[in-house]
This record gives C-alpha cells, sequence and structure tokens, in this order.
C-alpha cells in the first residue's frame, strides 16, 4: 500500500531465495496451496490483488498462480471451514520445509565441502590482538568450550563472525562491553493437532487476527501445525510455551472452523516457543525501528555480525555477510557458488524412490516414504541400518512408536550425523518431540539404550540423558502445560446424570467399593471380557490419572478426568476409554432372549 522500494526488494529477494531452496533441496521442501477465506465481499478483490501482485513479483520463479474460489468449491477443499457468511476464497502458493533437517543438511553439505563443523561448543570469550600496522586491538578468533566434556580450546581466525540470532548481543559484548543492544527478542508459539483438523494438501490462512497478528494452520507430517504468536521475550536457550499463547491460537482456530469441529485443548500434541532475532539497525538514525530485513555490521576490532533475516533467504544473508568479510579484511575467495547447489540428501531424490527402499529393503509403504522426504538419496543408507522385525511384512525397520514412521534404524544414522544427546533424535534428527510428546516420552527409553550401547554410555549416563530429555519435553515442548489440564485441584463440572452414570462405570471396575481402583481391578474386569493388556501397559494407563502417585486411581480423580474430558482439555485418554468400551461390552453380555418373534415352536 506504501509502495516502499525496500519492502519490494525484499519479498523479490526472499521470492528468488525460496525458488533456489526448493530446487537445492527438493526431499526438504515443497509447494503448498494456502487458502485464504474470505467472509465480506468487498475483501475478495481486495486480497486478490494484494495475492496477484505477489505472483506478479514472482515473476518466472512463481510456484504456481493464486487462484479464487466459489464458496461450494472452497467448502469441498476445506471441509473443516466454517460456512457461515463465507463468500469464497484465494489459494495461493508457497513453500514449506522441514527447518530442523534443512538446518542440518545445510551443515552436513558445508562440511563434505572442507568446513570444519562442531555442535554442543560454545564461546567462551574473543581472542584479540593488536594489529602490527594500525596498533588497534583485532578479534583473531575465539577461546570455546565443549559443552559435553567441558574442555575449553583456542580457534584462531583470520576473521570472526557473528551469526548466533537471539544471542547476537551476547557476542557483541563480548567484543565492547559498551555496545548497544540491536537484537529485540521475540517469542513465537506454535501447536500441533492431529490432521483430522486440516486436508492432507491444503493450509489456511488468518490474515487479521482478534489482536491483529497472522496465523497459519498448516498440515504438516501428516498432522496440523498452528501458530504463530509474537511477544516480547527474553533470551534463553530453552524458551517455554505458555499457556496464553496456546489458548489464544486455539481460539483463533476455532474461529474459522465449522462448529461440528469441537476445537479440544487436549488435543494440544506438542507446543514449543521460538525466538525470532528481530534486530534494529544500529547505522539508523532512528535506532528504536525494528528492521524488517537482515543486517551486517562491522565493529572497529573487525568482528563480523550478521543479525535479523529469516529462514528463506539464509543462502543471500550468508552470501552478503561473506562479501562484507572479505572486503572489510582483504580476504581472498573465489565467487559465490551456493545458488543450486544442492543439499545432503538431494543428489539422486525422485518423487518416487520409495517404492525402491519397500522392493530392496522391505521396508512398510509409510516408512519408506518418510525416510525419502527426510533423508533423500541418503534413505537407502539409513535403510541399511534397519533391523530384521522377524514378521512376514515388514521384512526390515522396527517402529520407535506404532503410529509414527521413525525407525530403531534412525537412531544409529543420527549419531552418525553428530546427534550427542537423545533430544538430538527426538527434536533435531527425527521430529518425534515436536509431533507428539507423549509418542517422544514412550520413545526414550528405547532410543537411550540404542545411543547408550552405541557411545558406550554408563549407566548413569543413560538415566542423565533419559531424565534430561524428559525434561526437554516437559517443560519445552508442551508436555507441562498438556499435563496440568487434569491436576487435583481441577474443578468437577458434571450434572448429576452423568455424575450417576460415571459412579455407576466406577464401580463396575470397583465392585469391593474401596473408593479406588488399582491395576488388579482393571485387569479382572478386561480378562471377563476376554481382553489382555500387559502390566506395566496397564501400569502406564492408570498413572496418566492418578494424580497422587499412590498407584490407584480414586473414585474423585475419574471424576475429575471425566470433567476434563467434557470441557475438551484432555483427549484421547487410554483408561476413560479403555473403562467405556469395557462397561459397553459388559452391557451387551446381559441374558439372552429365548423368545421367537412369530411365537415359533
Amino acid at each position: 500500500m506504501k509502495l516502499s522500494v525496500t519492502t519490494y526488494m525484499m519479498v523479490k529477494e526472499a521470492l528468488h531465495e525460496r525458488a533456489n531452496l526448493l530446487e537445492i533441496a527438493p526431499h526438504l521442501s515443497a509447494p503448498l496451496p494456502i487458502m485464504l477465506p474470505v467472509y465480506k465481499w468487498w475483501q475478495l478483490p481486495y486480497y486478490w490483488a494484494g495475492i496477484k501482485m505477489y505472483d506478479l513479483v514472482a515473476g518466472i520463479q512463481c510456484l504456481k498462480s493464486s487462484y479464487v474460489l466459489s464458496k461450494t468449491k472452497a467448502l469441498e477443499l476445506f471441509p473443516m471451514l466454517k460456512k457461515d457468511k463465507l463468500v469464497g476464497a484465494i489459494v495461493y502458493y508457497d513453500g514449506q520445509h522441514n527447518d530442523a533437517r534443512m538446518n542440518l543438511a545445510i551443515a552436513l553439505t558445508s562440511a563434505r565441502y572442507g568446513a570444519a563443523v562442531a555442535n554442543y561448543t560454545e564461546v567462551v570469550h574473543l581472542l584479540k590482538a593488536n594489529d602490527p600496522q594500525t596498533g588497534k586491538e583485532k578479534v583473531c578468533g575465539a577461546r570455546c568450550r565443549d559443552v559435553i566434556t567441558g574442555r575449553e580450546f583456542d580457534v584462531k581466525a583470520k576473521c570472526v563472525i557473528n551469526a548466533t540470532g537471539p544471542f547476537t548481543d551476547s557476542l557483541r559484548k563480548m567484543d565492547n562491553q559498551e555496545t548497544k543492544n540491536i537484537c529485540q527478542p521475540s517469542a513465537g508459539v506454535h501447536i500441533v493437532i492431529p490432521g483430522y483438523y486440516s486436508p492432507d494438501n491444503m493450509g489456511l490462512l488468518d490474515p487479521a487476527t482478534s489482536d491483529g497478528r497472522v496465523i497459519f494452520f498448516l498440515p504438516w507430517e501428516k498432522m496440523t501445525i498452528a501458530g504463530t504468536t509474537d511477544s516480547p521475550t527474553s533470551v534463553t536457550a530453552h524458551p517455554i510455551p505458555g499457556e496464553e499463547d496456546i489458548n489464544f491460537i486455539l481460539n483463533e482456530v476455532r474461529n474459522y472452523l465449522s462448529p461440528d469441529v469441537e476445537v479440544r485443548r487436549g488435543d494440544v500434541l506438542a507446543a514449543w516457543s521460538g525466538i525470532r532475532p528481530l534486530v534494529t539497525d544500529p547505522n539508523s538514525k532512528d535506532t528504536q525501528s525494528i528492521c524488517r530485513n537482515h543486517i551486517v555490521s562491522i565493529s572497529d576490532s573487525g568482528l563480523v555480525t550478521i543479525a535479523g533475516g529469516k529462514w528463506t533467504t539464509y543462502r543471500s544473508m550468508a552470501e552478503e555477510t561473506l562479501d562484507a568479510a572479505i572486503k572489510a579484511h582483504s580476504l581472498s575467495a573465489e565467487p559465490c557458488k551456493t545458488v543450486g547447489l544442492m543439499l545432503e540428501g538431494a543428489k539422486g531424490w525422485t518423487p518416487t524412490l520409495y517404492i525402491r527402499l519397500v522392493q530392496d529393503y522391505g521396508l512398510e509403504n509409510e516408512v519408506a516414504q518418510h525416510l525419502v522426504s527426510t533423508y533423500g538419496g541418503k534413505a537407502f543408507d539409513v535403510a541399511k541400518m534397519a533391523q530384521v522385525t522377524g514378521q512376514r511384512w515388514p521384512i526390515v525397520g522396527k517402529r520407535l512408536v506404532s503410529e509414527f514412521p521413525y525407525i530403531e534404524g534412525e537412531v544409529l544414522y543420527a549419531i552418525k550425523e553428530y546427534a550427542c544427546t537423545a533430544i538430538d533424535v527426538i527434536a533435531r534428527r527425527t521430529r518425534l518431540g515436536f509431533l507428539n510428546v507423549q509418542a517422544a516420552d514412550e520413545a526414550l527409553p528405547r532410543i537411550v539404550q540404542i545411543m547408550g550401547k552405541e557411545l558406550n554410555w554408563s549407566e548413569e549416563q543413560k538415566t542423565a540423558e533419559l531424565e534430561a530429555a524428559r525434561k526437554f519435553l516437559y517443560l519445552e515442548m508442551g508436555y507441562r502445560s498438556r499435563s496440568e489440564q487434569l491436576t487435583k485441584t481441577s474443578e468437577i463440572n458434571l450434572d448429576n446424570q452423568e455424575v450417576a452414570r460415571y459412579k455407576k462405570r466406577f464401580h463396575k471396575f470397583d465392585k469391593e467399593s474401596k473408593g479406588f481402583i488399582t491395576t488388579v481391578d482393571v485387569q479382572q474386569v478386561l480378562e471377563s471380557i476376554n481382553v489382555h493388556i500387559d502390566e506395566n501397559a496397564l501400569h502406564e494407563i492408570l498413572n496418566e490419572v492418578d494424580l497422587n502417585k499412590n498407584g490407584q486411581v480414586e473414585i474423585d480423580e475419574f471424576m475429575q478426568l471425566m470433567s476434563a474430558v467434557k470441557k475438551g482439555q484432555v483427549s484421547d485418554s487410554r483408561l476413560a476409554i479403555l473403562m467405556k468400551t469395557a462397561e459397553e461390552t459388559l452391557e451387551k453380555r446381559g441374558p439372552v432372549t429365548v423368545d421367537r418373534s412369530g411365537g415359533g415352536v
């Protein structure tokens, strides 16, 4: 609307880099159609014009042309959409990628081209020396610490580049304590909910939420991801998603979905907070205004800082930073070669590559598709590490958890990809921790067991890894806020009929009227209807509801559970579904009538 040349160039650069990203990592990135529902007639031409400008700026790099949909067609493609007052929709195309895997692919590719890479390494302080020509102090390296072993070492360099995102200012202050902060960190919360909330291949954009922010609602890894919020925060290595932000996203989602679709708090499978490193330009007159693009600055001592920007433009940001470093430090270098440079896994990838995996190794179709979309041409290296199942089918590929296509062989391969901790595996090599915190928690013991054997961990180290990973899931991936939906102080909100019905159900298990049930009580009822559940699994099921952790579920705890289920705070409770199913089965086993219709003989 403001006809800003700067904004135009920024969008054009982003669209160029988007096209490059889709080309160099086709296994990790793909175009995604996104629907913008329209509920007022005047908005249709307004939004259409804006999105067509987006297509126009993209030029020949436009993924696919945007188009307008009628109300009927919009509901056909996105049946969960709210029908009332809907006049139509506009669909445009953008790119989507697996960010953690993309990050890793960039690091692995750079290593193959000669870079020395290290994770779990932090800067203790910068090294400085006097420049013999100018007599001024110049940055000449960094004192680093191996976080895992605690060992410290020096890295000497002609040029040091600070590309540390939200931690930008802490590095700049190592160079000069007097320097002013340029980073204004902003927290963005995302949530993951079941895949049935959105179509498999259509996202949704809410351009104007109740407080003016934009909300995306996208299919991701066969789930649905919704976000994001945008609020000031302090810099931390362990951001925690807040309940207020989670509920804000859920409320905005409710506004756009049909009343038939009950948006429940209990459906949030994972939630996390990320920190966006928004920056102000230190060379600008208005130092308070946020720079929408990235900035490159060079300190008096020669420290090069790149800050701001976004995922899409990472490559052009790196090119611009190196150009500045080469010029400032009189370094020799060949021209940039990263445009069109294929990333790790891109070579040999085709959309049908998974078929060869199924045919050559006997992997499940879903697992093969997952491996190819995650590792690209390297999927065969992972398949070679997959264990034989001993079953007729699949022949190889033991899953870490039954409902996700992650296999045990990926844990071994993750170690080859520099994974050092169990958290690396569940969050940064696979995406299990981001998709379902409970599933990740269930997979952790086996992951730790595999890593412990491969890395020669002691029993103490295995225990420490398991505790650290569970703490990560509990605090940083939303497990705490999920588990806090059912607490000892939860209000029971049930009417008299519901209370009577649930008491009746409870007493079918508590036959001795003890006021509580144990695994033994549940096991006896299940055996009477020929259902057999492993004792350890049964203990886990009861433990989810056992709020005071005394090994039994009291009637008050059961009532709190059923109230939380009613309010949507808890979903997929195994105990609630198990007891309901058992009760229904028992009631069907009433006396069978011997009368025949028509009074036959």
